[in-house]
């Protein structure tokens, strides 16, 4: 191995020869940037950077911005110096940009139904309303508060587009950017992601239970709507602090009133449908014996699939024993009665709902427990009926009902009706005149359209219940509320109950051709209730604009005419 010749060091030596052998190693090679010597370096005037990683868009150290000529606004505001006309043809719609304000001015469900329905990159930035401390909301409070209201609002029937409209809105007061709410059947989500760079939060909810309670429905209401106004601050723990209160409020009706609701529910039924006051008696009868045998079974922890079936029984019963007694009374209306108190109408506007809006994982979970509640009735009813025949009752299937004889009183017994279930549906007490004022309308337009203008009955009915969705969506506009207490129990007596009725006795009988053709009929009144209960709110929601946005930027909503 030869050893490499040492070059000579001293004041004799080649300059370039040192100033080479003394070439730092590459790991100490200093950057391009480092000032040379004599030149002192500048102390950072900002603060010290951090240690992680950081935006591509940060300023770096010791640079400062340059003034921005605009001032700062929203995302969705036209670029400065030229209009929306001006813009690239192939980036610009044909009618511009859209200028998008949503004031506070507008209820809190139409601004976030607006929100909802826009592409997120397309979004306003939210003006957060609630007072926060310096370090800014607490993300996981926020979100679990906000999950917290969505089950209530999902529990008490709400539709899913209304539940993610009210935890938008509670996540867009608490100053909560870039949230995505998502609700199914049985489950809450949203996602939180503060940045583009930052880890996104994601909160999920599990709905257990559901029971229709409308006085707890408006308090949630009412919170939502205390926390998205910007008239007075709510706290987190103050609104969890209500929170707490609205889960303890006990019922506003004690149990005996819902059963005789109940009873009365089915008399109001039977003198729609053509009965006079035996028959009031004995469907009335019938249905708080059912209604008392259901809870029963509920206190045992049957599922509701066996309720429903315990609940038809009695009704189908009492028909059953007055045509072998040979009563002369109507034993139809007396079963038919009973039947009205039991048709699943608030699930089944609620599933047709979601699937016209979109969500249509949730309106097939909605429709198939529609499903489980009908075939439920329909195995009590059968059971009993069945038993009938074989004790030879006189039961024709062919019997017509009496109900176009007595207007003025189908008029008040479908006002009866309805306020009977805005009881049921645990409704607020200044509620209740509204429904049962909204019943009636209901009614009178379907006999006027049906009886005096012979139209069939499923385009009446879907001309009905669009009245019904309208008034109801106007009202609760009016009042802040939802719309539920308004329309659910105004609908009741549009509920198919005679069809129902005679399917299930030609089913019994063995005639499968015409009971399957009355169970059709009976499917296609509640779909034309629950169509036209939706088409009636989009009716009211077109009058109602979202002040400041230009046509066609108000509620946006999926375009897919074509099949693709």
């Amino acid at each position: 191995m030869v050893a490499e010749p040492r070059r000579p060091e001293g004041p004799g030596a080649d300059p370039r020869a040192v100033a080479e052998d003394r070439k730092p190693p590459s790991d100490e090679a200093r950057s391009a940037f480092t000032p040379p010597s004599g030149i002192a370096v500048p102390l950072p005037s900002g603060p010290p950077e951090p240690d992680g990683p950081t935006s591509e868009f940060a300023v770096p150290r010791g640079l400062v911005p340059e003034p921005s000529a605009e001032p700062q606004g929203s995302a969705l505001s036209p670029p400065g110096g030229r209009g929306a006309g001006d813009a690239p043809p192939a980036f610009t719609p044909a009618h511009g940009v859209p200028l998008v304000r949503l004031t506070k001015e507008t209820p809190w469900q139409d601004r976030m139904r607006t929100v909802l329905r826009m592409p997120v990159g397309e979004r306003p930035a939210p003006e957060p309303v609630q007072l926060q401390g310096e370090s800014g909301p607490a993300v996981p409070r926020v979100l679990d508060l906000t999950l917290r209201i969505g089950e209530l609002l999902l529990a008490g029937g709400e539709g899913a587009e209304d539940v993610e409209a009210a935890m938008l809105a509670i996540a867009t007061a608490y100053g909560l950017a870039r949230c995505e709410p998502t609700v199914t059947f049985t489950l809450l989500s949203i996602t939180h992601q503060p940045s583009l760079v930052d880890d996104p939060v994601t909160a999920n909810r599990t709905v257990r239970r559901r029971a229709p309670d409308y006085t707890r429905l408006a308090a949630v209401f009412r919170l939502v709507d205390d926390i998205s106004s910007d008239e007075g601050a709510v706290s987190l723990e103050e609104a969890y602090r209500r929170l707490a209160e609205i889960r303890r409020n006990r019922h506003p009706y004690p149990t005996w009133v819902l059963t005789a609701a109940s009873g009365l529910l089915a008399g109001a039924a039977s003198l729609l449908v053509g009965g006079g006051p035996p028959v009031f008696l004995a469907a009335a009868l019938g249905a708080m014996l059912g209604d008392r045998l259901a809870w029963l079974c509920a206190g045992r922890g049957l599922p509701e699939f066996y309720q429903f079936v315990a609940a038809a029984m009695p009704p189908a019963a009492v028909g059953v024993a007055l045509a072998l007694a040979g009563a002369d009374v109507s034993y139809s209306a007396v079963i038919t009665g009973g039947l009205f108190a039991l048709l699943p109408g608030r699930a089944l506007v609620a599933g047709v709902q979601d699937g016209l809006t979109g969500f249509y994982i949730t309106a097939a979970a909605r429709l198939l427990e529609v499903m489980y509640f009908f075939i439920g009735i329909v195995v009590g009813v059968l059971l009993v009926l069945y038993i009938g025949v074989q004790l030879e009752a006189t039961l024709d299937p062919d019997e017509a009902l009496r109900s176009a004889e007595r207007p003025v009183v189908q008029i008040l017994a479908a006002m009866a009706l309805s306020l009977t279930f805005a009881l049921l549906l645990q409704q607020e007490r200044h509620t209740v005149l509204a429904a049962t004022l909204n019943g009636g309308v209901a009614w009178a337009v379907y006999g006027a359209l049906h009886y005096a203008g012979g139209i069939s009955p499923v385009a009446s009915t879907a001309v009905a219940a669009g009245l019904v969705g309208l008034f109801g969506q106007l009202l609760s506009r009016l009042r802040y509320a939802s719309s539920l207490p308004y329309v659910t129990a105004a609908i009741g007596p549009l509920l198919p109950g005679s069809p129902t009725y005679f399917g299930l006795l030609a089913i019994a009988q063995g005639h499968m051709n015409a009971g399957l053709a009355s169970m059709a009929k009976a499917a296609a009144l509640a779909i034309a209730i629950a169509i036209g209960v939706n088409l009636g709110g989009e009716t009211a929601r077109l009058f109602i604009r979202v002040p400041g946005a230009s046509r066609g930027a108000g509620r946006r909503a999926a375009k897919r005419t074509r099949g693709f």
